[in-house]
């Protein structure tokens, strides 16, 4: 997956500027799974100010879940569902690589209930492509087309892709605080 990210800033005198523009620094292609691709593009702390400060935060976000206040802008590319039941998967191998590429998020996964996980956050959620299966508890699902919008409230959920191609989601997460 090439995403091309602008990032715009400020010089010395305050005037708008081009910081850079490039692929997304955190992409990664995943060996163990193959088709699973997951880029974070940029994250906020919380009460982030503008103009931000030196450095790519995206570079050095360490949790792909946000703190509340926080955001984390990610695309992430869900091959299809039968990958993961071919003869050949390993899950071991799979979780170790989430644990290693998604840290603060790969936690949540619940290992009893392959896919199932929930995270303190507002996730906005935009289907770029392809076709995919929003599931809830019990087994409940909504089946999203392209430009469908998920607003996701901190719910248990999981991504199933039903389909044999590639489906690719934008995702902003707002780290939130439950009661």
């Amino acid at each position: 997956m090439h995403i091309r990210r602008i990032v715009t800033g400020h010089d010395q005198t305050g005037k708008s500027i081009f910081l850079t523009d490039s692929a997304g620094p955190r992409t990664t292609e995943f060996k163990s799974v193959p088709g699973f691709v997951t880029s974070l593009l940029w994250e906020t702390a919380p009460n982030a100010r503008v103009p931000a400060a030196d450095g790519d935060p995206a570079v050095s976000a360490r949790a792909w879940a946000p703190p509340p206040g926080g955001t984390n802008l990610m695309f992430i590319t869900f091959p299809p569902d039968a990958v993961m039941q071919s003869p050949g998967f390993d899950p071991a191998a799979a979780g170790a690589e989430y644990m290693q590429v998604l840290p603060g998020l790969a936690e949540k996964f619940e290992l009893d209930h392959p896919g199932m996980h929930t995270t303190d956050s507002v996730d906005y959620g935009v289907l770029i492509e392809g076709e995919l299966h929003l599931e809830l508890d019990d087994g409940a699902t909504k089946k999203l087309a392209p430009r469908d919008v998920v607003v996701q409230n901190g719910t248990r959920h999981a991504w199933r892709n039903k389909s044999d191609k590639p489906a690719t989601m934008l995702f902003v997460l707002v780290g939130a605080k439950r009661p």
